[in-house]
């Protein structure tokens, strides 16, 4: 009866570091994103303050990529929102089917039929 309270506990805190590795993964992505972005950012202002033609056409390139960067930082929080709404999902269906309490007892959560 024991190794059924805690069949679940290792797999299921493997799960949880490769959902923690995951994000980690994906804030550290999004950081590298938006340092580029300030670094964009920067560039297109001085070349808007020099009026020169041949920067402020450069701008047209650099907008468009930073641009293309802001849509990739909302894809990754769109995937990063998406897969924390799947695992709090998991967590939830474990949760019904029987965890420990932080006393150690079983939490066995018993449903009718019918």
């Amino acid at each position: 009866m024991e190794g059924d309270v805690f069949s679940g506990f290792g797999e299921r805190h493997n799960m949880d570091g490769k959902l923690l590795q995951s994000f980690q993964k994906s804030f550290v992505d999004v950081q590298d994103i938006l340092d580029q972005n300030r670094l964009l950012i920067n560039e297109i202002n001085q070349n808007h303050e020099s009026k020169q033609p041949d920067n402020l056409g450069r701008n047209v390139g650099l907008i468009k990529e930073l641009n293309n960067n802001i849509r990739r930082v909302a894809s990754l929080y769109g995937d990063l929102s998406h897969s924390f709404a799947r695992s709090m999902d998991a967590s939830s269906e474990g949760e019904s089917s029987g965890t420990l309490k932080s006393d150690g007892k079983a939490n066995q959560k018993r449903f009718r039929s019918g």
